[in-house]
C-alpha cells in the first residue's frame, strides 16, 4: 500500500460515499508525486517493480524519499513468507528505500479468518484477510500522520476489487484519520510490464496467493514442494 497525501488534481469530489478517494481514470494522473513522509505497503515483493524506473507497482514515481510497509501475516508457510520478504528487501535495496516490517503473526491472521477456512479464494475469508490488512496499514499510516494510501492488492490477478473497496471502507470507519484511494492499477500495461520485470530481475514467482487455504490450484507435487522447502 502506498500512503501518501492526496494527489494534484484529487478535490472532495472525488471522495465517495464510504470515504474513500475515487480516481477518474480519464483525469488520473500516472504520476501523483510522492511526499517525504510517504509510505508503500506492499503485499507482493513483484508489485514494486513493474516500470520501476518510472512508475512501481501502483503507478507511483519512486524518485522521492519514501517507506515501505510489508504486513503479510497471511502467507504460510513461514519459509515462503522469507522468500517473498527477502526478495522485496533486494529489489528495495537496489532503490535505496527503507523497508519496515509488519508483524509476522500467523496466528494472529488464523483468528482474523476462523471459521472461514473452507471458503473458495474471492469468498468470505478473503474479504477478512483484507480488513484485517488495510485496518493495520490505516492504523500505520495514522501513526505517521499520512492521510491517504492506497494498495498493491488492487493490481494482483487473485484480488477482488470489490472486496478491497469493502475492507477500506471497514478500516475507514474505525480509523477516519486515514483515507483509501480507490485507483484500478491493472489499467496502463502494467500487468504485461509486472511479467517482463519478473524475468528481467530474476524475481521468484509466486504460485500462490498466500495463505495455505489458497493452494487449492496447485497439484500436490507443489504442494509438497512448497511445504518441503
Amino acid at each position: 500500500l502506498i500512503v501518501t497525501v492526496p494527489p494534484a488534481g484529487y478535490t472532495k469530489a472525488n471522495q465517495t460515499t464510504n470515504g474513500t478517494w475515487q480516481a477518474d481514470d480519464e483525469h488520473r494522473p500516472l504520476h501523483p508525486p510522492l511526499q517525504k513522509n510517504s509510505l508503500l505497503f506492499l503485499s507482493e515483493y513483484p508489485e514494486l517493480s513493474p516500470r520501476k524506473r518510472e512508475l512501481s507497482a501502483v503507478s507511483l514515481e519512486v524518485v522521492q524519499q519514501h517507506d515501505d510497509f510489508f504486513y503479510n501475516p497471511n502467507i504460510y508457510p513461514v519459509k515462503e513468507y522469507l522468500i517473498r520478504k527477502n526478495e522485496l528487501d533486494r529489489f528495495a535495496q537496489s532503490l535505496g528505500i527503507r523497508v519496515i516490517d509488519g508483524d509476522y503473526r500467523h496466528d494472529l491472521w488464523r483468528l482474523a479468518v476462523i471459521g472461514l477456512e473452507k471458503e473458495p479464494e474471492r469468498g468470505r475469508r478473503c474479504l477478512a484477510c483484507f480488513k484485517h490488512r488495510l485496518l493495520v496499514t490505516a492504523e500505520c499510516a495514522k501513526r505517521e500522520g499520512i492521510e491517504l494510501y492506497t494498495t498493491t492488492l488492487a493490481g494482483s490477478r487473485w484480488k477482488s476489487a470489490e472486496q478491497i473497496r469493502e475492507a477500506a471502507a471497514h478500516a475507514k470507519s474505525l480509523i477516519p484519520e486515514s483515507t483509501y484511494w480507490d485507483v484500478n492499477w491493472k489499467k496502463g500495461g502494467l500487468q504485461e510490464r509486472r511479467g517482463i520485470l519478473l524475468k528481467e530481475n530474476g524475481f521468484y514467482n509466486q504460485q500462490y496467493c498466500g495463505c495455505e487455504f489458497s493452494m487449492g490450484h496447485l497439484t500436490e507435487e507443489q504442494r509438497i514442494e512448497i511445504l518441503r522447502r
